[in-house]
């Protein structure tokens, strides 16, 4: 059966991966809480994160930076002066949007890119556009609007100093290259991984948790002897396309696409976005992978006055490195798993399910254990409670087993298990497969190095 995204986010919705935010309150726009089940398989996805790119990878230490971080950070990246996007109002009902995007979803043939704030007050009025709400043909002139948000430190607003909450997580990386240096003894490449939130106040934020205020970011700058930059960028396009392997994605819905060069930052010799096809929104950006050349590390330099060269111990050359950034979105790489794996199966002429074809490592629980009859809750839990040492796990005793396998089906557990009355005898439970519904029984002392292989053999 066809899926539609609204389809997709009203079911998890309901079965509690998502909440809207502050809902007693009547909500905030475009803020959304992770309910247990969605903060199972975030903290799923960024353990396989983890997994892959910081201890399997030999060149790789995660850290933790700070959020809110000195100012002179975003004066030297350039995110106080120029962090800004063009603002736009209808003067009849008042809306805003961002000037580019307004253009952009009326006239997709025109070219943006480059287009300073004369030109789109310009573009807006030689092509017509229309405000999507009223329907009027009256805006406002362009004004620039900064995305990062404020907030001061100090006893009081009038004596405080102005600091931002971070719009992206890189530069805890850049700032923190030597200490990492020094503190692991590491030498050259070298990567610094880090999973953080990251704050930009969007104009125009929307489709659920695809574009948010709030986010989260997996990111990992390489740093590198510089002329490795095509070497490095080749590696981390092939260690990011494994890693996208290992979450399942259906191939036909997944992109690698190479930036042109009117795309590029200035400093970036290369990017390539790994994209996703949303359900009804078309193609998304889940990561980039961008060599960033000695940018970060350069304008840090000229800003602190610090030096944070490298001295080679092969060569005893010394100079900047030079980065490979691979950025991964986390809540939009969610937003992809649940919508790729999301289907209504029909399995006979009266009857269908649905279920979430998750990755078995990846769903929020990985086992949920099923007493036949409730004359068999306490030795049912006995089975929960071993396997939940080691597992993420649920025990359901409510309606029939029919019903709770469905349950199980629609948030993705990948296996059930059910002690029934034989069990009290044989020691053995019924393991029923989510995707092919097979079932087999397998003895309780084997059951859970049986669910650990099959959990992680596709990693």
């Amino acid at each position: 059966m066809e899926k539609t995204f609204e389809e997709i986010t009203t079911h998890l919705l309901n079965y509690g991966f998502v909440y809207q935010g502050s809902e007693i309150y009547g909500g905030i726009s475009n803020t959304w809480d992770y309910g247990p089940l969605g903060t199972l398989l975030k903290n799923h996805l960024k353990e396989l994160w983890i997994r892959h790119f910081v201890r399997e990878n030999p060149y790789n230490v995660q850290i933790d930076p700070a959020i809110i971080m000195n100012p002179k950070v975003w004066e030297a990246t350039g995110h106080v002066s120029n962090f800004h996007d063009p603002l736009v109002d209808c003067k009849y009902c008042k809306s805003r949007y961002r000037a580019d995007d307004l253009i952009k979803k009326q006239h997709p043939e025109i070219d943006v890119e480059g287009m300073d704030n004369i030109m789109l007050n310009q573009a807006i009025k030689d092509n017509g556009i229309v405000c999507p709400n009223c329907g009027k043909s009256s805006f406002t002139d362009i004004r620039q609007f900064q995305m990062m948000f404020k907030t001061f430190i100090g006893v009081t607003e009038e004596k405080s100093s102005t600091v931002y909450l971070r719009p992206e997580t890189a530069q805890g990386i850049f700032v923190n290259f030597k200490n990492v240096l020094r503190t692991t003894r590491r030498k050259l490449p070298i990567g610094i991984c880090d999973i953080g939130k990251a704050f930009r106040n969007e104009i125009t934020p929307g489709n659920f948790t695809f574009r948010t205020r709030e986010f989260e970011q997996m990111e990992i700058e390489f740093f590198i002897k510089p002329g490795e930059d095509e070497k490095w960028f080749e590696y981390y396009k092939d260690n990011c396309k494994a890693f996208v392997e290992k979450l399942g994605l259906e191939d036909e819905h997944v992109r690698y696409r190479d930036h042109e060069k009117n795309e590029l930052a200035f400093y970036s010799k290369g990017t390539t976005d790994i994209e996703y096809l949303f359900p009804s929104l078309g193609w998304g950006e889940l990561m980039g992978i961008a060599m960033r050349g000695d940018y970060d590390l350069s304008r840090h330099v000229s800003y602190s006055k610090q030096d944070l060269s490298y001295l080679d111990p092969e060569t005893n050359q010394r100079y900047i490195p030079h980065v490979i950034e691979p950025s991964f979105g986390l809540d939009r790489l969610m937003l992809a798993l649940l919508c790729d794996s999301y289907e209504i199966q029909k399995l006979s002429e009266n009857d269908s399910r649905v279920v979430l074809h998750l990755n078995s490592f990846l769903a929020p629980y990985q086992v949920a254990v099923l007493p036949l009859s409730n004359k068999l809750n306490d030795e049912a839990y006995k089975v929960f409670l071993s396997l939940s040492k080691r597992f993420d796990a649920t025990f359901d005793t409510t309606g029939s087993i029919g019903k709770r396998y469905r349950r199980e089906d629609a948030i993705g557990t990948p296996f059930c298990v059910t002690f029934d009355f034989n069990s009290l005898e044989d020691k053995q439970v019924t393991i029923r497969e989510r995707d092919s519904m097979e079932q087999k029984r397998i003895p309780i002392s084997d059951l859970s190095d049986y669910l650990y292989e099959q959990i992680n053999k596709d990693l």
